[in-house]
């Protein structure tokens, strides 16, 4: 059982204010980890909690948080510590008290999404490795984007799924025709734009005041596109949306092949997550691509 006494203590130091938290509240949480709301009456905290093995997933989050606060865009919870207590990780952020978009609460995101995605660098990659839900994601730097997403997201997941038992036609029929004709397929130069990473519509809310909220990132520079397509594959995001993203940077032609590709990396992902489920609709979508080209 967590002691949260451990956990206050660390807030405490950190904020330099005592604090002598109530009885904490489940707040339920995703597939991954568990979330609580910690708070003493005056001020509540968001607390994740986790297996001991992966504090550095969330050490690997805050840092993430840290990096699209920077932008000064989208709303992101500020992450407070993080460590371990009774054989489990924590990390301690900033409690966002959600609500309800305004009637432009989407067409604001969409905004300012865009304006996120302007914050550029040179090469694509992040400082350091993360996760992506739960399973490792590499991020060393690469200049050539076709290499990178070739190698580092679904070479990767390629091979994770061949060593997870799917090594039949998803790798050696499917997946190995793939990633040769990568250059055809990406067939554009993007900017390496400072992405979420993880933009599924469970991934964006809204606080009390209506503004648009992001959190739970798996952040890297990269097309960003993926971002785009990644808000597309489990749908929850509505027209105003994207008319506002479109109207403050359009999208380059070929985007919907594009997104089928990069939507691939999540389905690859749930599959190497929670299993076979997935392994048909990732088949009929290389299936797809490989008719492209």
């Amino acid at each position: 059982m967590t002691d949260w006494q451990i956990i206050a203590q660390h807030i405490a130091q950190t904020t330099g204010e005592a604090f002598n938290p109530q009885e904490p509240r489940s707040m339920g949480g995703g597939c991954i980890n568990t979330g609580v709301r910690l708070g003493d009456g005056r001020r509540n905290y968001f607390v994740k909690l986790n297996r001991a093995a992966l504090l550095e997933m969330f050490e690997a989050e805050a840092d993430g948080l840290r990096a699209l606060a920077q932008t000064r865009t989208l709303r992101i919870p500020e992450p407070l510590c993080s460590g371990l207590c009774d054989g489990e990780s924590y990390l301690v952020m900033e409690f966002v008290e959600m609500g309800h978009g305004a009637r432009d609460g989407a067409a604001l995101a969409g905004e300012r999404l865009a304006a996120m995605h302007r914050h550029t660098q040179s090469g694509f990659g992040w400082i350091r490795d993360n996760t992506i839900g739960s399973t490792h994601q590499p991020n060393r730097l690469i200049a050539d984007w076709v290499a990178f997403w070739r190698e580092n997201r679904l070479g990767f997941q390629l091979d994770l799924a061949a060593r997870n038992g799917y090594s039949g036609a998803l790798q050696r029929k499917k997946g190995e025709r793939l990633l040769e004709r990568f250059p055809v397929l990406l067939d554009h130069q993007p900017e390496a734009s400072l992405l979420h990473g993880d933009l599924w519509g469970g991934n964006l809310a809204y606080d009390s005041s209506g503004q648009p909220v992001i959190f739970d990132p798996a952040v890297y520079y990269g097309d960003r596109e993926t971002d785009l397509a990644m808000t597309e594959l489990f749908g929850g995001f509505g027209s105003r949306f994207y008319d506002a993203y479109q109207a403050a940077w359009p999208l380059s032609p070929g985007y919907s092949t594009r997104k089928t590709l990069y939507n691939l990396y999540h389905i690859l992902n749930h599959l190497n997550l929670f299993g076979g489920g997935y392994l048909g609709q990732a088949e009929s979508m290389i299936d797809r691509l490989l008719a492209e080209v």
